[in-house]
C-alpha cells in the first residue's frame, strides 16, 4: 500500500515539476518576443512553416468534417422533423469547435513533431550550446520565433477551416440533401454570430501558443542522440494534443458558461 502511494506521489510531483518548467520555459519565451532585437526573418520562416505548409491538410480536413457534420447532423434531426436546424449546427459546431480544435491537432501533428525534431537534433549535436557560446540566447533565437509564429499562424488558418467547414456543409445541404441554396444561407448567416467566430478565433491563438510551446520545450529538452529526438517528437505530439483538448474545454466553459 505505502509503495503504491509512494509511487503516486512521484508521479504527481513529477507532474507538477514537469508543468512548473514548461510553464517557465514559455513564460520566458514571451519575454523573448517582447524583447528587442526582432527576428523578422526566423518569424518568417516559422510563419511560413507554420501557416502555408498547413493550410492543404488543415482545408481538407475542415471540408470534410463539414460534409459529415451536414449529413449527421440531417440523419438526427430527420426523427424529429427538425431538418432545418443543419446549417444553424453546422456553422455553430465549426466556428465554435471543431475548426479551431481539428486545425490545432493537425498542425499539431505536423509542425509540432518538427519543431520537437529540429531542436532536439541541435541540443544533441551541440549546436544550442554553441549559440549560447557565441553570445546568441538561444531561447530568443530559436523559440520566441516560434511562439509568435504559433500565435498569429494558427488563427489565421482557422479562418480558413471555418470557411471552407461551412462550405462543405453548403455543398452537402444543397446538393444532396435538398435544401435550397437562399434558405440554408440565410439560416448560415442568421444564426451565426460574432462571439462564435472570436471565440475560435481566441481558442487558435492559444492552441498555436501551446503547440509551439510544446515543440520547443520537448525539442529544447531532449537527451540520448536520436533515440532521444524520436521521443521528444512524441511527447510534443501528444503533450499538445491533450493540452488542446483540456484547454478547449476551459475555454468554452469561460465563454459560453453563465
Amino acid at each position: 500500500m505505502l509503495d503504491l502511494l509512494a509511487a503516486v506521489g512521484r508521479g504527481v510531483i513529477g507532474a507538477c515539476r514537469a508543468t512548473g518548467a514548461a510553464s517557465l520555459f514559455g513564460l520566458e519565451g514571451l519575454l523573448g518576443i517582447l524583447r528587442p532585437p526582432l527576428q523578422p526573418r526566423l518569424f518568417g520562416r516559422a510563419f511560413v512553416e507554420f501557416a502555408y505548409f498547413s493550410l492543404p491538410v488543415v482545408a481538407l480536413t475542415a471540408i470534410f468534417t463539414g460534409m459529415v457534420l451536414a449529413l449527421q447532423s440531417f440523419t438526427g434531426f430527420a426523427r424529429f422533423n427538425a431538418e432545418g436546424a443543419v446549417a444553424n449546427v453546422v456553422v455553430l459546431s465549426i466556428t465554435r469547435e471543431l475548426g479551431p480544435v481539428l486545425a490545432g491537432l493537425m498542425v499539431a501533428g505536423r509542425v509540432g513533431a518538427a519543431m520537437a525534431a529540429e531542436l532536439g537534433t541541435m541540443r544533441v549535436t551541440d549546436q544550442i550550446d554553441a549559440l549560447a557560446t557565441l553570445s546568441t540566447d538561444p531561447m530568443k533565437y530559436l523559440v520566441a520565433p516560434r511562439l509568435a509564429a504559433g500565435i498569429i499562424a494558427l488563427p489565421l488558418l482557422v479562418v480558413v477551416a471555418d470557411i471552407l467547414g461551412v462550405m462543405g456543409g453548403f455543398l452537402v445541404g444543397t446538393v444532396s440533401l435538398g435544401f435550397s441554396v437562399p434558405t440554408y444561407l440565410h439560416n448560415t448567416f442568421t444564426f451565426m454570430q460574432t462571439g462564435d467566430v472570436v471565440s475560435g478565433l481566441i481558442k487558435a491563438a492559444v492552441f498555436g501558443f501551446v503547440i509551439a510551446l510544446m515543440g520547443c520545450y520537448h525539442g529544447y529538452h531532449s537527451r540520448g542522440g536520436a533515440e532521444g529526438v524520436g521521443s521528444a517528437t512524441t511527447a510534443a505530439v501528444v503533450s499538445a494534443s491533450i493540452l488542446i483538448l483540456a484547454l478547449d474545454y476551459l475555454l468554452t466553459q469561460i465563454f459560453f458558461v453563465r
